[in-house]
């Protein structure tokens, strides 16, 4: 049972300005002393960095397609837990989800599931009295997703406001912000949305001031602190990575052929510094077993919080590396975890990185366990727009003009190091680029989206594929990597 303070910051649309506001919001509320415990709807890796700077905690993701309804509101109290307030990015605009599947993995289903009340940033910037026909449209859709506020985004004057403060008396949802046109918030994009954290450092931090200034001022705070005490209790257990890791899975299934809260001091009551509760759990017991090397920096931030919670909770080290700087893998490494990222971005760099390319394929071709993911299969491969990679899978990569957008529904099809023929997973694909495979390597999963198809390399003890996965779902994949880890 939670009775933390939260608020789901949703949009009509995409491009209303939910991340600024978000980010601004859990910046405002950080300077202020509270302990704000960030999230995001949906696979998005992004926001989640900019989430991170803003409270001092770690960005956390809430997507119910690939983690299942089920699991939202206990991971949602995983990551809240010693908070005082938590603040949800939304996902495109309230309603959207997966496509074909009603609500699921909209921000209103999980609003819903988290009993909290959404504030809807609205783009007013073409519009005056229609504003109420919108708000009004989306406050009736769902009488179970309680709209409690309004923010009025890119407001042109103090005329605008007043025409759209009118507007909206009749709708009976208070405005609580209204945030003038400031482009200097704005955060850059680009071909698969913002540039993260990683790659603007010093940017990002003035841009996150900026989006905390910009809410700070516009907003009211007291409104928003008071609405988010009104979340109803949410009864649940938090998720707990070493509870989920040994709890019995269900056995493989066969391969399918392809083709309102108690009374709450003010905000200004709870103003001043406080202590930051850890982020995570930790996971009590001895030292650990085996060293697990997971890809960071820069190329390769496309990482879930909970796959490190699991592989610890496993028994692992886990030691981050940088394949941008580091030239070797950590000593005594047993298994590689490299996520997602932007190895097209940085491919000159890492394939200047000659000794740690080496290092990469000699441990994969010791047998080790390696799992990779959309960016990690492109650095695995032979090349990446004509640049040597490592070279463990014979496979090239091609930038594209086409974008492989969407949820997938996923059976592995060979025994790996991640999981037995016949293990199912939900999961995401988000790329621009095209791998052309050569031979020498069993396909990871049967993958149903938009078509049915066999994708991703199984080869001795690399896992490789386009498909991003989100271990909290099926979190025996962490469990077996380990063990494979202790044998190989």
């Amino acid at each position: 049972m939670t009775s933390v303070p939260r608020l789901v910051i949703a949009a009509p649309s995409s491009g209303s300005g939910k991340t600024t506001v978000a980010t601004g919001l859990m910046a405002a509320f950080a300077a202020r002393g509270l302990a704000v415990s960030p999230h995001k709807v949906g696979p998005d890796y992004i926001d989640p960095g900019y989430h991170a700077l803003a409270t001092g905690r770690v960005g956390r993701n809430l997507d119910a397609y690939m983690c299942g309804p089920e699991l939202v509101g206990p991971l949602f109290v995983h990551g809240a837990r010693g908070c005082d307030i938590a603040v949800v990015e939304g996902v495109m605009g309230l309603y959207d989800g997966a496509a074909g599947e009603g609500e699921l993995a909209s921000t209103a289903q999980v609003a819903k599931l988290l009993r909290a009340p959404v504030v809807l940033v609205v783009d007013a910037s073409s519009q005056s009295r229609s504003v109420a026909a919108l708000v009004h449209g989306f406050v009736s859709w769902d009488p179970e997703v309680r709209v409690g506020g309004v923010i009025l985004n890119k407001v042109a004057s103090d005329r605008h406001e007043e025409m759209l403060r009118e507007a909206l008396e009749s709708v009976g949802v208070p405005v609580v912000g209204v945030l003038r046109r400031a482009p200097q918030v704005d955060v850059p994009s680009r071909h698969l949305g913002l540039v993260p954290v990683a790659e603007r450092q010093g940017e990002a931090v003035a841009a996150v001031a900026a989006m905390a200034a910009q809410v700070s001022e516009g907003c009211d705070l007291e409104a928003l602190w008071g609405l988010a005490r009104g979340a109803g209790d949410l009864a649940c257990v938090g998720w707990d990575a070493g509870e989920a890791l040994f709890s019995s899975p269900p056995p493989p299934l066969p391969v399918p052929s392809l083709g309102a809260a108690a009374p709450r001091p003010p905000l200004s009551a709870l103003k001043g510094p406080r202590p930051q509760t850890p982020d995570g759990p930790g996971v009590p017991g001895g030292a650990s077993e085996v060293i697990v090397a997971v890809a960071g920096g820069a190329a390769f931030t496309f990482s879930y919080a909970e796959h490190v919670e699991l592989l610890r909770a496993a028994g692992a080290e886990v030691v981050v590396f940088d394949p941008l700087r580091d030239e070797q893998l950590p000593d005594g490494t047993r298994g590689l975890v490299i996520g997602g990222g932007f190895p097209e971005v940085f491919g000159a760099e890492l394939s200047a990185n000659e000794p740690l390319r080496k290092s990469v394929a000699a441990l994969a071709g010791s047998g080790a366990p390696v799992a990779a993911e959309c960016a990690g299969l492109l650095y695995l491969g032979r090349e990446l727009d004509g640049r040597p990679m490592c070279g463990v899978l014979d496979a090239g990569a091609r930038m594209s003009d086409r974008l492989t957008l969407g949820y997938r529904d996923a059976v592995a099809v060979s025994d790996s190091s991640l999981a037995v023929a016949g293990t199912r997973m939900r999961g995401h694909e988000f790329h621009r680029t095209v791998v052309e495979p050569g031979a020498g390597a069993s396909s990871a999963w049967g993958v149903r989206g938009a078509e049915r198809r066999v994708e991703g390399f199984v080869q001795r003890g690399v896992h490789a594929s386009y498909l991003h996965t989100h271990w909290a779902s099926a979190p025996g994949v962490a469990r077996r990597f380990v063990e494979r880890c202790l044998t190989s």
